[in-house]
């Protein structure tokens, strides 16, 4: 028996049992969530060593809001860089272990949310202020380790060399310009291309500044060399596919309305050129003013008088009929679209405000931004027009034409007469009720068309007057005579009667543009138009003559 009890003894020093009989089933480190795991530290644990604990307590030191989005890309990176650097250790030998400054990741850079843009921003088209800098180049050298990055987003830049996307002339031009580097061509991480001032495209224009930036592309100020240093605006869109096969577009309704158009007599932005750089599609344009949003913005949204509201607003029409009788809608009219030729101005000092305000010199404009432009012809997108200038029968997904357009000029006529946006608001519900709180019910046969049925009941726009959104509507709309600032005055009286026509729920009811220009608050255009008519025998109101609208079918794409 001694000899049996010394055998067991030597085999439970050597086996453990408690591994067999389950007494360790309770162990926190082996069985615990591994989110609620004790993180080690030690120098051997996977991929943290002394130096990440340092790094990791440091950040954790500093006074950094944890909650800012930056913050946590910046560590989601930071994290996905030790992972890598600790695979290249385990596997190769020759890893110097020296974290490369590229593989961070870096912070995304972040620009300021605007209600609205002007041309340059977000989409628009336009020949605005400056709103940012010009993106410097430089060229990134080193060792093999930059190609382990630890992020997985894509490299934030992307060099490459002449390739199927050459120029539609000069192809054999310096891509540097003022770099004198033939080879290096490079786009940032969104697909802007990276330029400096004095790179020189096609070996004719000189970039000299940014004007602005959007989802499209960038708009830089640059001088045309074979045109005597002549300033232009080039629009450069971003190396993508869905942008680039958009500008191609563009460009082609640019061209067929420069076919009908040459002298641009019909106050629509004229290209100059167009060429493709390297994938980035690039058009030129004259440089311009500000758009009529942004020179509101920055006159503290003082209203425009109502002589240049009655300027800008038959311009505009005159433009927009242009392009009705061509068979296109524009499909994205808002003040944002609208430009100045030239938006110098006076500056006087208003008593009653205790304030100083803008007076603009002229108020000459130009219409732009063709890049949603359709034909009739051509399919028709569900949803067209920014928010604040759409039409009911879009938001209701009836179809649209060029009455579309219209609702959005009468909207803009308000904008220009108040300062203000009529409709206010990011959301269809309350953008209907918006409307019929202003202009009076929806009509019933709309109400019963439309597949969104979950917007009425019963015919009726199911809307909740003591909700708090229908607190702001009632508290912030109003019928739209009750608008008027001078009730009594014929000229805002007349103002209003063309508005009321423009904002017509039944697109087939609502008038055309040719209508608008002959209503009594056109009245001096009119007078004008036929004394011009008398000298040269030709009326400028007019964009075609009968046997030329029976071509226009031929502005196709």
């Amino acid at each position: 028996m001694d000899a049996i009890g010394s055998i067991i003894s030597n085999w439970r020093r050597h086996i453990n049992v408690e591994y067999f009989l389950d007494k360790g089933k309770h162990d926190t480190t082996n069985t615990m969530p591994r989110a609620r795991r004790k993180r080690s530290y030690s120098k051997g644990e996977h991929c943290y060593n002394e130096e990440d604990f340092r790094r990791h307590k440091k950040r954790r030191d500093e006074e950094t809001d944890y909650y800012d989005s930056s913050h946590h890309r910046s560590r989601s990176n930071e994290r996905r860089a030790r992972t890598r650097r600790q695979y290249d250790e385990d596997s190769s030998p020759a890893y110097t272990g020296t974290a490369n400054a590229n593989t961070a990741g870096g912070h995304h850079q972040h620009h300021r949310e605007q209600h609205r843009d002007n041309y340059y921003n977000d989409g628009s088209s336009g020949y605005g202020e400056q709103h940012a800098s010009v993106a410097v180049s430089t060229t990134t050298t080193g060792s093999n380790t930059n190609r382990h990055s630890g992020s997985r987003r894509r490299p934030r830049r992307r060099r490459h060399r002449r390739s199927s996307y050459s120029s539609k002339r000069d192809p054999g031009e310096s891509v540097g310009g003022g770099r004198g580097d033939e080879k290096a061509v490079e786009d940032d991480e969104d697909g802007h291309l990276i330029y400096r001032a004095g790179d020189l495209l096609q070996a004719r224009y000189e970039i000299i500044s940014t004007l602005g930036e959007g989802t499209f592309g960038k708009v830089v100020e640059c001088k045309d060399l074979h045109k005597g240093n002549e300033r232009l605006a080039l629009k450069i869109i971003k190396n993508v596919e869905k942008y680039r096969e958009a500008a191609k577009l563009e460009i082609n309704v640019l061209e067929k309305l420069k076919e009908k158009d040459q002298s641009g007599k019909y106050l629509c932005v004229q290209m100059r050129d167009w060429f493709d750089y390297h994938g980035h599609m690039c058009i030129a344009f004259d440089m311009l003013g500000l758009s009529v949003f942004d020179f509101l913005k920055d006159n503290n949204y003082v209203p425009y008088t109502l002589e240049q509201v009655r300027h800008i607003s038959y311009q505009l029409c005159y433009a927009v009929n242009f392009l009705h009788e061509n068979q296109l809608t524009h499909t994205d009219l808002k003040p944002e679209n609208i430009l100045f030729v030239n938006s110098d101005f006076d500056t006087y000092y208003n008593p009653k405000k205790k304030r100083e305000e803008r007076r603009l010199k002229n108020s000459d404009l130009k219409l732009i931004d063709f890049g949603s432009a359709t034909f009739d012809h051509e399919h028709h997108s569900t949803i067209v027009s920014t928010r604040h200038y759409r039409a009911p029968e879009v938001i209701l997904e009836l179809g649209w034409s060029q009455p579309c357009d219209v609702w959005s000029i009468g909207c803009i006529m308000f904008e220009l007469y108040t300062g203000y946006t009529l409709f206010q608001t990011h959301d269809n519900k309350e953008h209907l009720a918006m409307m019929e709180r202003i202009l009076g019910s929806m009509p019933y046969r709309m109400a019963k068309k439309t597949k969104k049925q979950k917007y009425f009941y019963r015919g009726a726009l199911d809307w909740d007057d003591k909700s708090s959104s229908g607190r702001y509507v009632r508290d912030t709309c109003r019928p739209l005579r009750r608008y008027m600032k001078e009730p009594e005055d014929e000229d805002h009286q007349q103002l209003f009667d063309l508005i009321s026509r423009l904002l017509t729920y039944e697109p087939s009811q609502r008038c055309t543009l040719r209508q608008a220009m002959r209503h009594a608050f056109f009245l001096p255009y009119q007078r004008e138009a036929a004394g011009q008519r008398g000298q040269d025998g030709r009326d400028p109101a007019r964009s075609h003559s009968s046997s030329d609208r029976c071509r226009s079918h031929s502005l196709s794409r």
